[in-house]
């Protein structure tokens, strides 16, 4: 696995149109939004902020990154030659995608460190981790289930695009109106517990058994794509 890992981070580096994918885009979009911290404040929140920036990072860096890696490998017969080595489908899997999850998890961890350094710090920092890990969990269940979708690299800029937008659509609308309103629908939506989980861990003033159970939906979303996952996922090309 270490080594599928470590050849999987050299491909990163060496493929400009990942790089700039998975690492410039969602750092300069965050920029944006920490520059501009003010005037998104007036819009939402700190909380605000803090969601749509994770949740831009995950999709277009994580997600959209995750996809088109298994099917470029999946495209030029590599995810069969692994299969025919000693490492297991777990564990390949992992290797391809612990790269992409570690500079996600740095980009994140930088990117709402600076949020807090310049602002203020999350009311609940603990809670806040939580809502990080279980969405880009759920943003790899999701880009698991996507590439048994996607044929091939180019064909991952159209089968990647309804999350992408969806989320991010969803991390807006729940960051700048609550849910107050429509409390039901913006939870079990992809991305709308996590972002109001993220809200709370920032902005404080929610009761810490309310604020866990919005795990619930985000980690309901993992069971849904890993069963699709399971189901269509190929290791080799279609025919």
């Amino acid at each position: 696995m270490l080594s599928i890992a470590r050849g999987e981070l050299i491909q990163i580096f060496r493929n400009r149109l990942v790089l700039v994918t998975a690492l410039l885009l969602p750092v300069a979009f965050s920029v944006f939004l920490i520059s501009k911290h003010e005037l998104f404040t007036e819009v939402g929140s700190l909380g605000y902020i803090a969601a749509l920036a994770l949740f831009f990072v995950v999709s277009i860096g994580l997600y959209t990154t995750s996809v088109t890696t298994l099917a470029s490998r999946r495209q030029n017969l590599f995810l069969k030659r692994l299969r025919s080595t000693a490492a297991g489908d777990v564990g390949i899997l992992t290797g391809l995608l612990v790269p992409i999850t570690v500079l996600t998890l740095v980009q994140v961890g930088v990117i709402l460190g600076v949020l807090a350094a310049v602002t203020d710090r999350p009311d609940n920092p603990l809670l806040l981790v939580a809502a990080v890990v279980s969405t880009i969990v759920m943003m790899l269940a999701l880009g698991l289930a996507t590439a048994g979708l996607t044929n091939s690299p180019e064909h991952a800029q159209v089968t990647t695009l309804p999350v992408t937008v969806g989320v991010v659509a969803v991390a807006g609308w729940v960051g700048a109106t609550g849910t107050e309103k429509l409390t039901l629908l913006k939870r079990l939506l992809p991305g709308g517990s996590a972002t109001e989980l993220i809200l709370n861990a920032w902005n404080g003033g929610v009761a810490l058994g309310d604020s866990l159970i919005l795990l619930a939906p985000t980690l309901a979303w993992v069971v849904v794509a890993v069963t699709l996952a399971s189901r269509l996922f190929r290791w080799e090309p279609r025919r």
